[in-house]
């Protein structure tokens, strides 16, 4: 009963390989699309520090304290666009204002600079595979151009260098800018996020307390900025972008091979073992035992539409024995029918998915193939989808992407022919039947099974 089982089961699978392939290949730009939010908006406060140059007598951090004093006196405002899942580029506008230290003997001066920077963004934690170590925390690095403009605010009388005072004087610097943005994600699309860049101006003029530089520090300047602040991520997919997966360019050209890989096996299988594989067989049903040409067709010399051999049978056996022969094959083809629904109902029968992935594996093609055919050759059946996804990330978001995993199967079945209303979602969400921690245990979680009425 077995080896019958087995023979039925192949021969399910090689006749609907080819059509589940191509519903696969056809929705998998949607299933990209779906994977993570391009667009954040981020906006952040905290301490700009302009570190040289300063006049002689002027100071704005306290040299006696731990970490020079703290003081909220800048303010930004963002926008980040990622062109994909681990590159990226910003625009953000910034707010400095820099003054004296009243716990030091600084002398008083106020200087005011509005920053404009363009940024190029790689997604560290990504770009590295740690999503799943770090789970909800994130690291951004960044770096581009800076452009400001300074304007002391206060007279403070003669410059030194030479001059009047430069109250009310904006001058215009360009410059360079690198940081990077550890963050932790307190929501589905809100994260919390701590930002530290360092700005190398290449033509500044002005001291941070607002006179000309002296001659050796001239046309230079540095400052240093740490903002903490919040990013909201925008788009169609419930998890914040630096968060939700997806499948690069490589990872596509990977998955094409195994799957190309996959084809060159099956088409090496010989469903109907007679000997001929089926990328050449052009009947690939023949009876067991019949004689078969090259090309896997049955052996029908005289051309009556019957193979020689099962004539030559027919005409030898009695009238008796071909019947009780033919009410056994009715039997038997009972008995394996029953067989297959328990085995579809008692979950052999599953596809599987990558971490956050709606896309079934490549290995997985062959399981839909397997309940395509079912469907196809039993249609008063229906059937229930079942969407699984493992504990890692938001109960809510695995609740939605459990039943986009069904979704996704019941799209692919109805492309192949079979009737909408007899295929019934159930997002089963989260799986915790294995351990967390154990990153092959979740790997037979992340599924989708069937169940046969």
């Amino acid at each position: 009963m077995r080896k019958e089982l087995l023979l039925l089961t192949f021969g399910l699978l090689a006749f609907g390989q080819v059509s589940a392939q191509t519903e696969e290949a056809d929705s998998k730009e949607v299933s990209i699309e779906d994977t993570y939010n391009k667009w954040t908006i981020e906006a952040g406060v905290g301490q700009a520090r302009g570190m040289r140059p300063y006049t002689e007598g002027y100071y704005s951090s306290n040299p006696n304290s731990v970490l020079g004093s703290i003081r909220l006196n800048s303010y930004s405002l963002g926008v980040r666009y990622m062109i994909s899942p681990k590159f990226g580029f910003k625009i953000d506008g910034n707010y400095d204002k820099f003054e004296n230290n009243d716990d030091t003997e600084s002398k008083p001066f106020e200087v005011q600079q509005l920053r404009f920077q363009v940024q190029g963004v790689i997604n560290a934690s990504r770009l590295l595979n740690l999503e799943e170590v770090i789970n909800r925390f994130g690291l951004l690095a960044h770096g581009g151009l800076s452009y400001g403009r300074i304007t002391p605010k206060l007279d403070t009388g003669i410059d030194p260098v030479g001059g009047p005072s430069n109250e009310g004087r904006t001058e215009n610097n360009l410059g360079v800018v690198f940081g990077l943005t550890p963050q932790f994600r307190i929501l589905d699309r809100l994260a919390i996020y701590l930002d530290v860049s360092s700005i190398y101006n290449f033509r500044q003029h002005f001291a941070w307390d607002g006179h000309y530089s002296n001659e050796d520090q001239n046309l230079q300047g540095q400052m240093l900025t740490g903002s903490l602040g919040l990013s909201y991520s925008l788009g169609s997919n419930p998890l914040h972008g630096d968060w939700g997966l997806i499948e690069d360019k490589k990872e596509d050209e990977i998955a094409a091979l195994d799957k190309r890989i996959g084809d060159l096996e099956t088409m090496m299988n010989d469903a109907d073992k007679d000997g001929v594989p089926d990328y050449l067989d052009v009947e690939n049903n023949s009876i067991p035992g019949v004689a078969v040409d090259t090309k896997g067709r049955m052996v029908d010399m005289n051309q009556n539409g019957v193979p020689d051999e099962l004539e030559k049978y027919v005409n030898t056996s009695v009238k008796e024995g071909a019947t009780q022969a033919a009410q056994q094959a009715v039997t038997d083809a009972a008995q394996n029918g029953e067989i297959v629904k328990e085995l579809i109902n008692d979950g052999y029968i599953a596809v599987f998915f990558d971490f956050g992935s709606v896309k079934p594996t490549p290995s997985s093609t062959e399981n839909v193939a397997f309940i395509l055919n079912y469907l196809r050759n039993n249609p008063s059946t229906t059937a229930d989808i079942t969407g699984y996804a493992d504990e890692i990330g938001g109960t809510e978001f695995n609740k939605s992407l459990s039943g986009k995993r069904a979704e996704y199967i019941r799209n692919v079945l109805i492309k192949a022919g079979i009737d909408g209303s007899r295929l019934n979602i159930v997002p089963a969400g989260e799986d915790t039947s294995v351990d967390k921690d154990s990153d092959m245990a979740r790997r037979l979680v992340r599924k989708a099974i069937f169940h046969i009425k």
